[in-house]
Order: C-alpha cells, then sequence, then structure tokens
C-alpha cells in the first residue's frame, strides 16, 4: 500500500490479486471517495446491484459499499478524502459530479475499450510512481492524473450512456438532472418532495416532472424514493441500528409510515430484508 497524507489531504493506492482482495472491504476504504480499475472477469456487488465484467472497467465510488465476488487478474484502487481533491469544487473542470459521482441512474461505472485502458493503466502507473518518488511536486502531479481518469471517464460515460446508451438526455438539458442528482444526495434525509427540489433548481415542481416525463424517465418522485430506499437498505445490512432510528436518520418522524414505505416498495418489512441479505438470499428486490 503507498500512501501520500498529511494534515489533511490523503490519497492511497493498493494493487489487488485474488491474493489478497478480501482486504477490500476493510473500514480504511469505506470512507474515502474510491476508484477501482479492474479487468474483464470480475464481479462485484455494488450496494445491492450485481456487476460482472466483460470488459476491463473503472468503478467510481463514495458511499456505496463494494464486494468483490470473484476475480481473475490484477486491480488497483485510488482512494482519497475530499481535502486533496473535492469533485463538487473541481466540477466546473470536469464536469463528473452527478455523472460519474451522485448519479441518481446508479451508473458507477465506464466500460474502456484496449486503447483507453493501456492510457488508464499508464495514469494508473504514473501515480504509483510519484508516490513511491516522493517527491515534493509529487501531490500536484497526482492529482492532474486523478483529473485526467476522471474527464476522460466523463467523456466515457457520456458516450456509453448519453449518446449510444438508454438514456437520452439532450446536451441541453444535462446539467438539470447532474444538479437534481447533487442536490438529491445533500438534502435526501431531510427533503422528501418534488417541490424541495424544484424550488433548489429554481423551478416549477410540474415543469421538473415534465422533464423527466418527456425523456422517458422515472419521475422525479421516485428517484427521491429510491435515494432514500438504498440508503435505508444500507443501514439495515451494513449496521445494527435499529428500524426505528434508521427510520429518524432518514427524516421520517413516524417509524409506522417509514415502515409502510419501505415494505410497499421493496415487497419485504425492514426486518425480512435485513434477515433475507444475512442468510445470503441477495435476489433482486
Amino acid at each position: 500500500m503507498l500512501i501520500f497524507e498529511d494534515q489533511y489531504k490523503k490519497l492511497g493506492f493498493e494493487t489487488f490479486s485474488e491474493e489478497n482482495l478480501q482486504t477490500f472491504t476493510e473500514p480504511k476504504y469505506t470512507s474515502e471517495i474510491r476508484i477501482f480499475h479492474v479487468p474483464a472477469g470480475y464481479e462485484l456487488m455494488v450496494d445491492f446491484k450485481q456487476y460482472s465484467t466483460e470488459k476491463p472497467a473503472l468503478f467510481f465510488l463514495t458511499n456505496q459499499h463494494l464486494q468483490v465476488e470473484k476475480a481473475s487478474g490484477t486491480s488497483r484502487l485510488i482512494y482519497y478524502n475530499r481535502d486533496f481533491y473535492c469533485i463538487q469544487i473541481h466540477d466546473k473542470e470536469v464536469a463528473c459530479d452527478g455523472l460519474l459521482f451522485h448519479n441518481v441512474f446508479e451508473i458507477p461505472f465506464v466500460e474502456l475499450d484496449e486503447a483507453e485502458d493501456t492510457v488508464v493503466n499508464h495514469l494508473f502507473e504514473s501515480i504509483k510512481e510519484e508516490l513511491e518518488g516522493k517527491d515534493s511536486s509529487a501531490e500536484e502531479m497526482i492529482r492532474t492524473y486523478v483529473k485526467q481518469i476522471i474527464i476522460r471517464a466523463t467523456r466515457k460515460w457520456k458516450t456509453q450512456n448519453l449518446d449510444n446508451g438508454d438514456l437520452k438526455i439532450p446536451g441541453n438539458e444535462l446539467d438539470i438532472f447532474r444538479d437534481f442528482s447533487r442536490l438529491l444526495e445533500i438534502h435526501f434525509r431531510e427533503k422528501h418532495h418534488v417541490a424541495e427540489y424544484a424550488e433548489l433548481l429554481r423551478m416549477a415542481p410540474k415543469t421538473l416532472t415534465h422533464k423527466f416525463k418527456n425523456l422517458n424517465l422515472e419521475s422525479p418522485n421516485q428517484f427521491i424514493i429510491n435515494r432514500i430506499l438504498l440508503e435505508a437498505k444500507r443501514l439495515l445490512f451494513y449496521t445494527d441500528k435499529p428500524v426505528k432510528e434508521i427510520a429518524y436518520d432518514l427524516g421520517y418522524e413516524d417509524p409506522a409510515y417509514f415502515n409502510r414505505l419501505f415494505t410497499a416498495k421493496t415487497r419485504n418489512t425492514p426486518a425480512q430484508f435485513k434477515k433475507n441479505y444475512i442468510s445470503g438470499k441477495k435476489y433482486k428486490i
């Protein structure tokens, strides 16, 4: 493991193989922003969705829980805090927030063709060399390489998901969806209604809803519910908090209402959900 660290800033670099992948779930990685570079042949669980890589891929993770279930070949992880590189502060430069990170569509990865994978490999190796060299200018060089990875991946995400993918969002509308994604990530615990996000976006609730409908997307209300339910599942599975406390954490003063909402949307009570996942019944809900 290689680490750059000062009083506030931190960036770590880790290489994984089949021999040491079990260390990936250690808590030291969970609170950081993470970029995970994997070859083809990996099977991963991000939160409660399974992914199989048919090509090399980059996964971009913040609060998500990642578990590697099957691996073939070497993978590499960069993890850093916001003091080292804040995606919000640098968003005007790289335009990744709401796409690579915090996107409401829950698509946290890009696939890489051979040429792109070669470039990404070079950037990861360059970061590793800077960490090993410990030159006084290493911090800025590493930040430059991280930015290049993010910019290249953002372009690829747009190509794979907007230009050639299922999401048909014209360029002049994209910022609205990015802004909605970012606001939802910040406020989902206390703002549960479309009108509250519409106000932050300075538009009428009907206008926001119509923009989603015209592009055949789920409604803003459904995206809000999905984000709340995702956090509820995380808290149920990865913590020992009781359902009542989780309801309060997510802004519901009436735990019974939260329980009914969770059950209606997932077809499982919170208690059933936790029991099923602990027992290994990881079916899609």
